[in-house]
């Protein structure tokens, strides 16, 4: 089916993304991967195209483009080439709306030029080691002194902590409500040159290599009050707020990313010679394929349709869930299917559908978990209890 949510505009976006990741990206790829993270030179390169101000309002530096479609044609040309654009999608997708809803004028000044050029990259760090998906149980602390909060804790699994120039912290700035665990969290968008922050070992995931992921710590961190994000105490209506977009994102990456599986495979069976035959030509082949299809176009119009409704302000929480948990489930089946297609070879990870399959799995866990979002749907059916 045409998908109805691209214009012309995007589609030439899309050959300029396309073109940039098979010039500046794959070449240099397999040594980013051994790295653990791009270079801080790709994240400039990307603000010069434009791409890290896409959704910055024009006063800032932007060219104020309401919307996801622009970043899902990156996930899309991306995942087409087997390769991850480090933490591009966190600091565009995830921390920027957080900064536009949250941010005073003065601190927009002072953030936005870097984070358009690519000098100011960003991260956001709630998972601790303790807490996954329960943000409620955060631990890290910041205690107010004069002009200065004082930050003490660790967080884990942050995507891009360890090439970030400034991290989105979120932290409890008074003790919870024995009643309301969830009162008392606030955001600090903390300097990483700041003494006491200190980013811990980049973190070893089976996918995802060249995207850095770290652990981090604050030792009596000094954080300066004109860059508390939002209100104090408030951080927990913000983060159920600014989750809605953050799971949309994972959505539309994994139905694209399932269309990218389907597009490699497609192209290696019709290569692939099996007993003197094209190994397109059996029917299993055939039949995988068609399954794989069939399923993708499904994902692909549920997050198309999410993302037409976030756009008008329509999108609830529960929809969201609801095609993240699709979209995703359907990505790791897709994946294995067409890795299993391309037999030994789709093992070795110089072939992209090796990186793609093992890339894909953290889908149904990051963003919250895919059991936390059986949870949000199942709360929202009216279900007796």
């Amino acid at each position: 089916m045409r998908r109805t949510i691209y214009t012309d505009e995007h589609q030439a976006f899309r050959e300029t993304i396309r073109a940039f990741i098979a010039r500046e990206v794959v070449p240099n790829y397999d040594q980013w991967e051994v790295a653990g993270k791009v270079p801080l030179s790709l994240y400039r390169r990307l603000g010069d195209l434009g791409v890290l101000g896409i959704a910055v309002p024009g006063q800032y530096g932007g060219a104020g483009v309401d919307g996801l479609r622009f970043s899902a044609i990156i996930a899309e040309e991306s995942a087409r080439a087997g390769v991850v654009l480090g933490a591009l999608r966190v600091h565009a997708d995830i921390v920027l709306p957080y900064l536009l809803d949250l941010g005073t004028e003065e601190q927009l000044r002072r953030w936005m030029p870097g984070f358009v050029s690519g000098e100011m990259m960003t991260a956001i760090a709630m998972t601790e080691p303790g807490t996954g998906s329960d943000l409620a149980g955060i631990h890290t602390t910041a205690r107010r002194e004069d002009d200065h909060y004082i930050l003490n804790g660790a967080k884990t699994f942050i995507t891009g902590g360890a090439n970030a120039h400034r991290v989105l912290v979120v932290c409890r700035t008074s003790p919870p409500d024995p009643d309301n665990r969830r009162t008392g969290l606030s955001i600090l968008a903390v300097d990483t040159a700041s003494e006491g922050f200190g980013v811990g070992r980049k973190l070893d995931k089976i996918g995802l290599k060249a995207q850095d992921t770290a652990e981090l710590s604050f030792q009596n961190v000094r954080v300066p009050v004109t860059d508390l994000l939002g209100e104090e105490g408030q951080a927990f209506g913000y983060l159920s707020r600014h989750l809605v977009q953050e799971r949309l994102s994972i959505a539309l990456g994994a139905a694209g990313t399932a269309a990218a599986a389907v597009e490699l495979t497609v192209a290696y069976v019709n290569e692939r010679e099996v007993f003197g035959r094209p190994l397109a030509a059996f029917q299993n082949t055939r039949f995988v394929l068609a399954e794989c299809q069939a399923e993708t176009q499904a994902a692909l119009a549920l997050a198309d349709r999410c993302l037409e409704a976030h756009e008008s302000g329509d999108l609830t929480p529960a929809d969201v869930a609801a095609a993240k948990l699709f979209c995703t489930e359907v990505l790791g089946r897709v994946a294995d299917k067409c890795l299993q297609l391309h037999g030994g070879y789709g093992y070795i990870r110089e072939y992209p559908i090796a990186r793609l399959y093992a890339d894909a799995r953290v889908c149904r866990i990051y963003g919250g978990s895919n059991e936390v979002q059986k949870t949000l749907i199942g709360s929202s059916l009216g279900l007796k209890k």
